[in-house]
């Protein structure tokens, strides 16, 4: 029978009782050997000082410091002399420990992150960062991409199972630190070649062709675009309800079927689709980045953080203002 190995105690170290300040105060005592200049160097009176060496003497139970046989100044005793270097290495490491900034370097790191993220978010943001994450990370740093999950995503933060979100305003839980990235609005793609030709939709022709519609939640026919022709007394025939955005430009190259996607996943696929304006007003929305609060001053995550937003710039420049 195999012996069971004794697992050692936790030592609790016990401080209570034991006032920093003092501890200060007495490597201030035993550098300067004399009150005053402690006094001066501690930024205190001399009578709060020389109530603060009364107070240690009790401590330690030695006198510390005593009058120096010249009768000038004041000599450290043996105890004191014991005390002085691993005191003040103590104070030293102690100090850093406090008021140290943590430092993460990418290259040389070790970390594993993990995003949520709609697949067109994927797409349109993730697809640059990965493409660059060899040059931006080392080994030792890890990037993981996840699919939104919207009922649990507050949970999910609360236990670290996800590091950042990627997603619109709507998708963020409320319980979440957030920055807009970028605006998006939506256009119409058609496959290249398309019958109905490249001229403008109008309101007619836009509801009277065969739609792909993407219902994130799955099954959906019914959507963001349904609700603002709803408001104008019109409605489209929606085809094909799919799940994920990145599969429609696939779906549209092979059929008749329009779609109305966002700008900047559209334009990834302008070598299989045209693409045109609304011929209504619709809204747009803002793509985010979100966090725990408990994580908006871990450096990693900072560092993923400004990664991410300096390629929302790139993004916006390649948006135009209108499509022919």
């Amino acid at each position: 029978m195999k012996s069971i190995p004794r697992i050692a105690p936790i030592t609790v170290i016990d401080l209570s009782g034991i006032d920093l300040n003092l501890l200060v105060s007495l490597d201030a005592l035993l550098a300067e050997s004399n009150v005053t200049r402690a006094a001066a160097r501690l930024n205190l009176t001399q009578p709060a000082v020389s109530a603060q060496l009364a107070r240690l003497r009790q401590l330690f139970d030695d006198p510390l410091l005593i009058p120096a046989a010249n009768g000038r100044g004041m000599t450290c005793t043996t105890r004191a002399l014991e005390l002085m270097e691993p005191l003040h290495a103590a104070l030293q490491t102690l100090e850093t420990v406090v008021r140290r900034q943590p430092a993460f370097d990418p290259l040389t790191g070790t970390r594993r992150f993990v995003v949520a993220a709609s697949d067109q978010c994927v797409a349109v943001l993730g697809l640059p960062l990965m493409i660059e994450w060899a040059r931006l990370a080392g080994p030792g740093v890890q990037l993981a991409f996840v699919a939104i999950e919207s009922g649990s995503l507050a949970q999910r933060f609360e236990r670290g199972e996800i590091d950042l979100l990627l997603g619109s305003a709507q998708q963020v839980p409320p319980t979440l630190k957030a920055r807009k990235l970028y605006d998006e609005r939506f256009v119409v793609a058609q496959r290249k070649g398309h019958p109905r030709g490249t001229a403008a939709f109008d309101l007619d022709s836009y509801c009277a062709l065969g739609h792909v519609l993407v219902s994130t939640s799955g099954g959906g026919f019914f959507g963001f675009m349904d609700e603002h022709l709803q408001a104008l007394g019109r409605s489209r025939r929606v085809a094909l309800s799919v799940q994920h955005f990145t599969l429609v430009p696939d779906v549209l190259a092979r059929t008749d079927y329009v779609a109305t996607l966002p700008c900047r996943l559209a334009m990834r696929s302008l070598d299989r689709v045209d693409l045109f304006e609304l011929p209504f007003e619709a809204r747009g929305f803002s793509m985010h980045a979100a966090w725990h609060p408990r994580s908006h001053a871990d450096p990693a995550l900072t560092w993923l953080r400004e990664t991410v937003s300096a390629l929302a710039p790139v993004l916006e420049e390649a948006q135009p203002s209108s499509i022919d």
